[in-house]
């Protein structure tokens, strides 16, 4: 099936006089999860990062550390798989091969980093990828009230406009549309798991804002004070309208602004070489929000719990498969839950190796008696989004996997307990976390955390906790906090909160929104320290206290059993 899609792909290649054709992940929007899919269409790949580049006679798939086990298995022989923290595409094609690429889907940083200047690049606007369907959805636009988001609309509008007067530009070329949601507390279903509301946006330092969006989606909406000042022009014309548009000085984010803008913009208008200013702004969540975000996990720890319960007293025949509606089933029993934050990782035994593993029809596996089972899912609430990761053990384990868990366990706590007035820099936390595993010589391929966005995207920059990230952290910042191991072909171990940061007084410290227990029988007692097994007991104390009025007697029994 895949080697007839390249082969149609391969087709196209004397039409256009080029020698291979790049194919990212992302759409034109730089979505995470975009629909459709073009490198899943042309690969089978559907993890969250990667690019595909097809050659006449070769292909290579891109995938970060997270994805090569996964990336192997969902691409089969039709491609080369590399690990692209070690090798980029400009360090093995040859030189003087020429690449098509869609000016939409690639950003001049992100063409950079993959091939320098060492190729000829071949802009295509025409689409050479067979897309498959979009998804089927209501896709108007809707707002979010203010007793969500803790600011209004204009209040957002305005610290904008503050930035873009104290930086003398004209304005802001809103091009990421979580960011435009954030400023204007827009959502929409545009993409799977997440309420983005695929739009554009220029905002001038007068206040004047131009919308880009079909008008469709926005005609109940114009009723909003704030959007009768805006001109909304349809999507299509977007291009019409920035050769035309005058400014001075614009500020394009270089991390989803494509190439084909920018370069209707490069000649005649001075840009700043800086990225979005929402990004940070939208990083450090408000009261309202950390409030929301509490409440947000108290439902979904319910749910996880349940599901604990559930599957820890289950008898009869599972698979993986099963195991994950079961969680959603749960989820759902929440008025407030909408959707999954991502595709559900649902992995027994060999498959928790792969890092971002998930089950289908082919892969399901049947759960066995003594098995490790992992799983990773998150939820989208009308309060906040959740992200979670447990292992459990569903049987007797070797003393080797239990001293493995604690090591993993060990460096999750020692991130949480992490002194921020002497540690705010996420590449110090990192090593924390990777202590007790890497006295072991042991190790994981990942980062430690990553930032998270309130009924946004679950995966949201620039806030991050791993090697090399030196950004500060600040009050407001929610992030994951996931250490893991993973033995290939045996099992895997991942365990992942989510956290904030928080201030009193002068200091500053996370504080747990994840309110789910560790696994008890994965623990090996006699490598904690006692700060170790004091942060366990009253981290469950926590947990209990806040959910156990939504327990049955049997699931609060349980629960108490994990102190």
């Amino acid at each position: 099936m895949i080697s007839t899609k390249i082969k149609k792909l391969r087709r196209k290649f004397n039409i256009y006089n080029i020698d291979g054709y790049a194919v990212p992940k992302n759409d034109g929007y730089f979505s995470e999860y975009s629909s459709p899919d073009r490198l899943k269409f042309i690969s089978n790949f559907d993890g969250s990062a990667g690019l595909a580049i097809i050659l006449r006679n070769k292909n290579y798939l891109f995938v970060d550390g997270r994805y090569t086990i996964q990336a192997k298995s969902q691409a089969g022989t039709n491609f080369n798989v590399v690990e692209i923290s070690k090798k980029l595409p400009w360090k093995i094609l040859k030189h003087r091969v020429k690449i098509g690429y869609n000016p939409y889907c690639f950003t001049s940083l992100s063409l950079e980093r993959y091939f320098k200047n060492y190729f000829t690049l071949v802009p295509i606007y025409d689409d050479l990828i067979s897309k498959n369907k979009s998804r089927k959805v209501n896709n108007k636009f809707y707002f979010i009230k203010d007793h969500f988001t803790g600011e209004s609309a204009k209040s957002k509008i305005n610290k904008v406009l503050k930035y873009l007067r104290e930086d003398k530009s004209d304005c802001l070329f809103v091009t990421a549309p979580e960011n435009i949601a954030w400023l204007l507390n827009l959502r929409g279903n545009d993409n799977p798991h997440s309420p983005i509301p695929n739009c554009r946006l220029i905002l001038k330092n007068n206040g004047e804002i131009y919308l880009f969006a079909k008008k469709s989606k926005i005609q109940n909406l114009s009723n909003e004070k704030y959007l009768l000042k805006a001109r909304v022009i349809d999507e299509n014309k977007i291009n019409i309208f920035l050769k035309n548009f005058e400014s001075r000085k614009i500020i394009l984010d270089r991390l989803s602004c494509s190439l084909a803008y920018r370069n209707i913009l490069n000649n005649k208008i001075n840009i700043s070489k800086k990225n979005d200013p929402i990004y940070n702004m939208k990083s450090i969540k408000n009261d309202i929000e950390i409030k929301n975000f509490i409440k947000t996990h108290i439902f979904d720890g319910v749910a996880v719990i349940k599901f604990l319960y559930w599957i820890k007293n289950y008898k009869k025949k599972l698979s993986e498969l099963d195991a994950e509606k079961k969680l959603n089933f749960f989820r759902k029993k929440n008025k407030n839950y909408l959707f999954t934050s991502f595709n559900t990782i649902s992995a027994s035994g060999p498959n928790g190796a792969i890092i971002h593993y998930r089950a289908n029809k082919s892969s399901n596996r049947i759960i066995k008696k003594n098995d490790i089972f992992l799983f990773d899912s998150g939820g989208q609430y009308k309060y906040g989004t959740t992200d979670i990761t447990r292992t459990i053990s569903l049987g007797k384990q070797t003393k080797k996997i239990k001293n493995i868990f604690t090591y993993v366990l060990k460096g999750h706590i020692a991130v949480a307990s992490s002194n921020l007035n002497k540690l705010k820099s996420a590449h110090l936390i990192d090593n924390l976390a990777r202590k007790f595993l890497r006295k072991n010589g042991l190790d994981y391929p990942h980062g430690t955390g990553h930032g998270v966005g309130y009924f946004l995207n679950v995966h949201e920059g620039p806030v991050a906790i791993s090697k090399g990230y030196k950004i500060m952290l600040k009050p407001g910042h929610v992030i994951s906090n996931e250490p893991g191991f993973y033995k290939k072909g045996k099992f895997g171990i991942r365990l992942e909160n989510m956290i904030y940061v928080k201030k009193f007084q002068n200091n500053m410290y996370f504080k747990n929104l994840t309110m789910v227990p560790f696994d008890k029988e994965l623990v090996n007692f006699k490598i904690l320290n006692k700060k170790e097994k004091d942060y366990l007991i009253n981290y469950n104390l926590e947990v209990y206290s806040n959910v156990e009025k939504y327990l049955n007697y049997k699931e609060k029994f349980w629960l108490l059993s994990q102190f």
